[in-house]
């Protein structure tokens, strides 16, 4: 481990140099490129200079305790020397965290869906009101949201959404969300006081480049129509909405939320991207079984993931066996405990894995 990182604070060094290079600084791309490596390594270049610090301190406290005679002197180094060692297994277990493989998705924005499941309209209910978490949490975080289509059902609830969240780190927080949620709560239309249990399902997409999926345009066909609901002049006045048909996976995208027709086509191929993107990396991971034993879950929309329940004001994610009786505030879009967990659960894996 530590001739690895030995090597990745060389690099780091090096990458420094070059930046300071008035040749890389006029080659915007490489300059650009050197940044984000520089910028992926930040972290681990900064622990792993500290984790040497304390071993420093450590040597050099043990070799003054050797030629120290003052009883006060000795006291104060016995102290640093201390501290030093104590730090060192933190130092370790972070270190081990940082060099873990990194999912190349892992900075990107995402593309989320929410659909309505069983349950009729409080389903659709339930799916408005996560529409809601996943914006709310976006402004916590400083992202933008970007709506692409809504279907709703007229009584506030949303039968189908689809959202860009954008922003850096934004797959890596909320990869975990994808399954199905579940919720136990008494209707708003319910006179008889019932709990009632509904679903929807949560995709989160990483936002694909051009580069990464090639889409042959002879398999797609574009549709036309005019939007509907809520939106800017041109909504329900011109024949700005688009509708997108994938003809070899069936795939159907409708996206109305821009002006314009053409800026509704560039986001529906953003989407199907990112569908056909998850959809070759759902087959790689049915191909490498590993994949699937992660204790956190696959990420596979027909999971149960989660269950809210009301009327005992808990949430609980059943990958990890958390439960939170802060129901309110996790609906309001503090969502952070149960994403650190989610992730602290999945680290802890993947070091068992690789220890084994």
């Amino acid at each position: 481990m530590f001739d690895r990182l030995e090597d990745i604070l060389r690099r780091y060094e090096d990458i420094t140099m070059e930046l300071n290079n008035p040749d890389v600084i006029s080659d915007q791309n490489r300059f650009r490129a050197l940044m984000k490596e520089q910028k992926s390594l930040d972290s681990l270049v900064e622990c792993y200079r500290e984790y040497k610090k304390c071993k420093e301190t450590i040597e050099e406290s043990l070799a003054l305790l050797e030629e120290e005679s003052d009883p006060e002197m000795k006291e104060m180094l016995k102290e640093e020397l201390a501290d030093a060692k104590n730090m060192i297994p933190s130092y370790e277990e972070k270190l081990k965290i940082l060099l873990l493989p990194k999912d190349p998705n892992d900075d990107k924005n995402v593309i989320v869906e929410i659909r309505a499941g069983v349950g009729g309209d409080e389903a659709a209910l339930f799916a408005a009101d996560m529409y809601r978490v996943y914006t709310r949490y976006a402004e916590r975080q400083n992202w933008r949201v970007e709506t692409m289509s809504v279907e709703d059902i007229g009584i506030g609830g949303i039968k189908a959404v689809s959202f860009m969240i954008k922003g850096t780190g934004a797959y890596s927080r909320l990869k975990f969300e994808s399954g199905v949620h579940r919720v136990q709560r008494i209707p708003a239309t319910e006179s008889g006081g019932r709990i009632h249990t509904s679903a929807i399902t949560v995709a989160i997409m990483p936002e694909v480049e051009d580069v990464e999926v090639e889409i042959d345009m002879n398999d797609c066909k574009f549709d036309v129509f005019r939007a509907s609901g809520n939106g800017g002049q041109c909504v329900n006045t011109t024949d700005s909405a688009v509708r997108l048909t994938h003809f070899p996976t069936g795939i159907v995208i409708s996206c109305q939320d821009e002006k314009s027709q053409q800026q509704n086509k560039a986001k529906a191929l953003k989407v199907l991207r990112a569908k056909l993107y998850e959809m070759e990396q759902a087959r790689k991971h049915e191909d490498a079984a590993e994949l699937r034993r992660s204790q956190v879950g696959s990420g596979d929309r027909s999971e149960k993931i989660r269950t809210y329940n009301f009327h005992q004001g808990r949430v609980t994610d059943h990958r990890i066996n958390l439960t939170l009786y802060k129901i309110d505030q996790i609906m309001d879009g503090d969502i952070d405990e149960l994403i650190d967990s989610l992730i602290a659960a999945d680290q802890a894996e993947k070091l068992s894995t690789m220890e084994n």
